[in-house]
């Protein structure tokens, strides 16, 4: 019997790619919410799972050879995940190194810009005292547009990121490119990112990982006494 994965979570992009995949690959799962705008992610018993105090973060009951093991990063769970149950990295080499190109992609361009993006349009004038930093703005704007051009030329010659498959480089990026509006852009000029976005909004499980406590979701913008938790630079 197939023992549930513990999966530690907040209904953030980065947090929906781990529910995603566990939705879309089937696996039995139970979620423990780290609330990052009190400061879970400090606290040493998720300390020792996830060092970078960072969500998501896993534990799988039946990892390697049936011993029990502790995932941080979510593009490591996507990878760990997709191995483990054969599904959505493709069917050969090929498809797999397409795959880590695009999975990387995102972990190292589009979420970080994105991120920023979010941060210096959204959060920083918010703050107290506010912070409203014209070139930091400009700055993650057009990069997070420039981000979206390549991955709308991309869609542009295959149905999804990494080719005519569906694949957890999906998964990895739909998160943050669903919030389009928050990082200022537009989808005027970028069709096949638009049509790419309604057909994974269409999917049960993409539905499903998005749902996860949707309720937890806040504007911290207002919460301004989750400021400290949220861009605290020292651990």
């Amino acid at each position: 019997m197939t023992r549930p994965i513990e999966l530690y979570f907040w209904p953030t992009p980065n947090g929906w790619k781990a529910s995603i995949a566990l939705e879309e690959m089937g696996l039995p799962y139970t979620t423990h919410l780290v609330n990052i705008g009190a400061g879970d992610q400090f606290k040493p018993a998720f300390l020792a799972i996830s060092p970078n105090n960072r969500m998501p973060a896993i534990t799988d009951p039946d990892g390697p050879d049936g011993a029990p093991i502790s995932i941080f990063e979510s593009g490591a769970i996507l990878q760990y995940l997709a191995r483990k149950t054969g599904r959505f990295y493709g069917a050969t080499e090929r498809d797999r190194i397409a795959v880590d190109q695009w999975l990387m992609w995102q972990m190292g361009g589009l979420g970080p810009m994105a991120g920023q993006a979010h941060h210096f349009l959204k959060y920083a004038p918010a703050m107290d005292p506010p912070n409203d930093l014209p070139y930091a703005k400009d700055r993650y704007r057009a990069e997070t547009g420039r981000l979206y051009k390549v991955l709308d030329t991309q869609l542009s010659r295959h149905e999804f990121i990494a080719g005519d498959f569906y694949s957890i480089a999906d998964m990895a990026c739909w998160g943050w490119a669903s919030l389009w509006e928050g990082q200022q852009q537009t989808l005027d000029d970028k069709p096949h990112m638009a049509r790419w976005l309604d057909t994974l909004a269409a999917r049960p499980g993409v539905q499903a990982g998005r749902a996860l406590h949707a309720d937890k979701r806040a504007d911290f913008r207002k919460e301004t006494g989750a400021h400290a938790s949220l861009f605290k630079t020292k651990t």
